[in-house]
């Protein structure tokens, strides 16, 4: 008999027998064993702060699972995503690579009967995933929370005060005074030379780098020993393949064209995404001037208004600043029916537009040669390039790292097959042997 969960009754039970392990009998199926669990109350009070208590409601009717396009056709999802959230089952869903699958455009959440929105508990496991894979972890905790956003913003600030400090003593010791040319060019801020910047940027990003690392290896190893990894609906691919097909997938956004319920969200992702490539691009460039063989002659940085590289950035710059507006939009449209998101949501969209603002301000004071106003601007500028490229691996921007292992994960195992036809009504549920990840019937088990 499959029952609706009561979280009251469980944790009023769990609390009378503190630590009580449960048994669940799967109520269909091949494997008749029960298997012993132990609902992690905490994470189920977690994800109803973050999602809201709408997922309770969930009766595992189906639905969520028949109306995504991109679910698998073997173990789909959210369908047992929402069952092992409501009995607070952490462990498997924190390795569950289906997880990631899910690009949120609230499809299942509109077609809901019940209006548990499957949408929201999947981003909330996400940030979940986030917190305990990262490295370390107390950062993706402090990223998380409002309250240390001073002290996050206060770390690249003092970084950067003391790279000022000891710049000319480097300078002189390493002989590295800027040489006058023929060519004048009104740099920037002569406070920030590049030499300084580039080292500065290197070393810290190289750190970011290794901490993405342990996180990925941490992941990837939790997925191995997930539900998903045993249910292939593909043959699998080799390892540099799935990486194709992956960053193919990527670029042309071939997921996100398939939502219905909010396909706005495909323009607001391509224009940051293609606007960072522009910025990436741009920037490259300028890193590499002294060592790029395709640069010939004379390269003046700054780059004139009119220049082709500064044009780039300026619409790098746009598109950005454009797709955050867009996603800004999207999530006040249908509140009714949508979740506008949470602060962990909210941080980034803030970190990107501040990251964009400040640098058109600093161009502005740039060429109205405006002193001291442009260094300080400059300085602010800095800061929160900083912070969105030092929190990478614990804020939301860590979907970048999480989800596309997750997706060569499941190419790599045969996951990433072809989900089935999408239906064309709604509010029906998918007919399908029921698996221990389903419908259950829960007992006290013997002592």
């Amino acid at each position: 008999m499959t029952v609706e969960t009561d979280h009251k009754a469980l944790a009023d039970e769990a609390g009378a027998r503190p630590g009580a392990p449960l048994t669940m009998v799967p109520s269909g199926g091949k494997n008749k064993r029960p298997i012993r669990i132990e609902p992690d109350l905490d994470f189920i009070r977690v994800l109803g702060k973050r999602a809201g208590d709408t997922f309770i409601r969930c009766f595992q009717c189906g639905t969520c699972s028949a109306t995504c396009a991109i679910s698998p056709d073997v173990e789909p999802f959210p369908r047992k995503e929402m069952s092992w959230a409501s009995w607070g089952l952490k462990d498997l869903l924190l390795k569950d690579p289906d997880v990631w699958l899910c690009y949120q455009c609230h499809d299942c959440s509109t077609r809901c009967p019940r209006g548990a929105r499957p949408g929201d508990v999947l981003a909330a496991v996400r940030q979940e995933c986030i917190q305990d894979y990262s490295f370390p972890r107390f950062l993706a905790r402090w990223v998380g929370q409002p309250q240390y956003i001073p002290l996050l913003l206060g770390i690249p600030a003092l970084l950067l005060y003391l790279a000022l400090i000891f710049k000319t003593p480097i300078e002189n010791a390493l002989g590295l005074a800027p040489e006058i040319g023929p060519r004048i060019s009104f740099a920037y801020s002569s406070v920030f030379p590049h030499w300084l910047l580039n080292s500065f940027f290197f070393f810290f990003t190289g750190l970011m780098f290794l901490a993405a690392v342990v996180g990925i290896i941490r992941f990837w190893r939790a997925m191995k020993t997930s539900v998903a990894a045993t249910v292939a609906t593909a043959a699998p691919r080799s390892l540099p393949s799935s990486l194709v097909t992956v960053f193919r997938s990527i670029i042309t956004h071939d997921k996100f064209s398939l939502c219905t319920a909010m396909s706005s969200r495909l323009w607001s992702h391509v224009s940051i995404l293609f606007g960072f490539l522009a910025l990436a691009v741009v920037t490259f460039w300028v890193i590499t001037s002294g060592l790029n063989p395709v640069i010939r002659g004379d390269f003046v940085y700054p780059f004139s208004f009119w220049s082709p590289w500064k044009m780039l950035a300026n619409i790098g710059g746009v598109a950005v600043l454009g797709g955050c507006l867009l996603m800004i939009y999207d999530r006040f449209r249908d509140r009714d029916r949508f979740s506008s998101g949470n602060y962990f949501d909210w941080s980034l969209l803030a970190a990107l537009l501040l990251v964009i603002l400040t640098g058109f301000i600093t161009e502005i004071l740039h060429y109205v040669r405006l002193e001291p106003h442009r260094h300080i601007a400059y300085f602010v500028h800095l800061v929160f390039v900083c912070g969105l490229l030092f929190y990478l691996p614990y804020s939301k921007l860590a979907h970048l790292i999480y989800r596309t292992t997750a997706l060569v994960f499941a190419e790599y195992t045969g996951r990433g097959g072809p989900a089935g036809e999408m239906p064309e009504t709604t509010g029906t549920a998918v007919s399908r042997e029921p698996t221990a990840a389903d419908g259950v019937a829960v007992e006290e088990a013997s002592s």
